[in-house]
């Protein structure tokens, strides 16, 4: 960063404290009192998504762009626009806050956003569409296949410990509409009219390797392991020493445990409580069950604070509901081999004893719930197992990002694998910001832990917040002899990123 810039970040951060430290006065009248005159300026052009020019220098830099067009061929002319020119689109529009297609037309009329991009024109949202109609099947695999190509570049640039293992978590998750004529939608085991799309994402990065659309009835599992088979070989080619799958009781697909164990991949899948499993766990002895105990929360960072009082547990109380409360877990294991292998698992047994109460009156009776987990590793003890199982719970949240956040996994178009490219494409916005994390250079030094920490904050960074502080930056457009200049209009605490990730991707 150049020593102008940290200045200028230095002195706009004093000043902002300054404002915000004054000490506060009783006021006789509010604070909001200002009432601003608006004009056009005549030379001066800005653009309130000043960060995308960023995402388009990491863009250029791995060479996704001439990845899509050398692997996608859907277009006989290009007038002007190319494959990559399309996909692009519909990412940078979700990296600028877009939720929709239609939101497109608001960059398309965004001089300076163009301007940003060193593009003429992009295209409208009609055009979007048409283009997601073009795909078939194939066409959306080599797309994501492109993705790998411009993923891999990435990865090399990581210390030798980010390839120790990769953790590959699969989950199914459904896309509801109101629209009756999107062809391959149909009702799921909820009766949500829908699509049923299938995610295989490494856990190291929160990355999307695969994403599969199918239909709303389809069970959650199916597909699911050609899909990891995919994004093993992805790893396995990328550098990655060691493979761990992980998914929950649909995921348990017996006939392919055999094999992933002879490729030395290992396994950590919840299973049914079957009627012989349960049957098994009710059998131990009790000397061969343990206590359970869970990891202690990280302490918080703030200061403590007085529990306010507990509402819905008075209403529930007062109403007379039934409630259930945990009262302890214990642990137990046993060899097992299912019904479709040729040797013998371990199979990790959690009995949870509940107790339950009405109106605040203990229910007689303790019931029993097992939660059972098989796995092929049996190095390390039962309960490191359990927390294994219990942290893939964090792909819920990246569903929940690609949802809500990017508005990745929705169905604006017509038909299942039109919509299956478009949540493919939008995605890209979600891997974007992750390769964008993964850019940021660690300087040796003193400051290498709180760049390191930085990375780590970035990369676990919700979309909203990246958003806002890396790309919704307001930016003045400035053409300079041969050069294009965004300059950044206002502060926020992130801007030392942004400045060294600038100069890493121009490096």
């Amino acid at each position: 960063m150049k020593a102008k810039i940290r200045k200028m970040l230095a002195r706009r951060k004093r000043k902002i404290q300054r404002r915000l430290a004054r000490k506060a006065r009783q006021s006789p009248t509010p604070v909001f009192q200002g009432v601003p005159h608006y004009d056009i300026a005549e030379r001066c052009r800005a653009t309130p998504a000043g960060g995308i020019g960023l995402a388009q220098a990491l863009v250029k830099r791995i060479g996704l762009a001439e990845a899509i067009d050398s692997r996608l061929h859907l277009l006989k002319v290009h007038l002007p626009y190319h494959e990559s020119d399309h996909v692009l689109n519909i990412a940078y529009n979700a990296l600028s806050g877009g939720t929709c297609l239609e939101d497109i037309e608001l960059r398309r009329n965004d001089e300076a956003f163009l301007d940003a991009l060193g593009a003429d024109r992009i295209p409208d949202p009609t055009t979007e569409g048409d283009f997601c109609r073009r795909f078939a099947e194939d066409h959306v695999l080599e797309l994501q296949y492109a993705y790998d190509d411009a993923r891999r570049f990435v990865w090399k640039e990581q210390p030798d410990e980010f390839f120790e293992e990769a953790i590959i978590d699969m989950d199914g998750t459904l896309v509801t509409s109101t629209g009756q004529c999107k062809e391959g939608m149909d009702f799921s085991y909820k009766g949500d009219w829908c699509y049923h799309p299938l995610l295989v994402s490494l856990a190291n990065t929160s990355e999307p390797l695969r994403i599969i659309n199918r239909e709303g009835n389809r069970p959650s599992h199916e597909g699911a392991w050609a899909a990891a088979d995919d994004a093993i070989e992805l790893c396995k080619n990328a550098g990655f020493r060691k493979f761990l799958l992980r998914g929950d009781t649909d995921f348990t697909q017996t006939e392919h445990l055999d094999r992933w164990s002879d490729d030395n991949v290992r396994f950590v899948f919840g299973i049914d409580a079957m009627p012989n499993l349960r049957a098994i766990a009710e059998d131990l002895p009790e000397n061969a069950w343990k206590r359970l105990t869970r990891r202690e929360p990280p302490p918080p960072k703030t200061a403590p604070r007085q529990r306010p009082d507990n509402v819905k547990e008075q209403v529930v109380v007062a109403r007379g509901f039934e409630k259930l409360r945990l009262v302890g877990e214990t642990i137990a294991e046993v060899v097992y081999r299912p019904g479709k292998c040729n040797r013998d698992y371990r199979l990790v047994i959690v009995h949870k004893r509940i107790e339950a109460t009405r109106g605040g009156e203990l229910i007689e009776g303790v019931h029993d719930r097992y939660l059972f987990y098989i796995t092929n590793d049996h190095a390390i003890a039962a309960e490191e197992i359990v927390y294994l199982a219990n942290s893939r719970c964090n792909q819920e949240n990246l569903i929940e990002q690609l949802k809500n956040g990017v508005s990745a996994l929705a169905a604006p178009v017509d038909n299942l694998v039109s919509n299956w490219a478009y949540m493919v494409m939008a995605s890209l916005a979600w891997c974007l910001k992750a390769w964008m994390a993964l850019s940021l250079p660690e300087q040796p030094g003193r400051w290498q832990e709180q760049h390191r920490q930085q990375k780590r904050d970035v990369l676990t960074m919700e979309f909203k917040q990246f958003v806002n502080y890396f790309i919704l930056l307001p930016a003045q457009v400035v053409r300079t002899g041969r050069r294009l200049i965004l300059r950044l209009l206002t502060w926020n605490r992130w801007q030392h990123c942004f400045f060294r990730l600038c100069d890493a991707l121009r490096c």
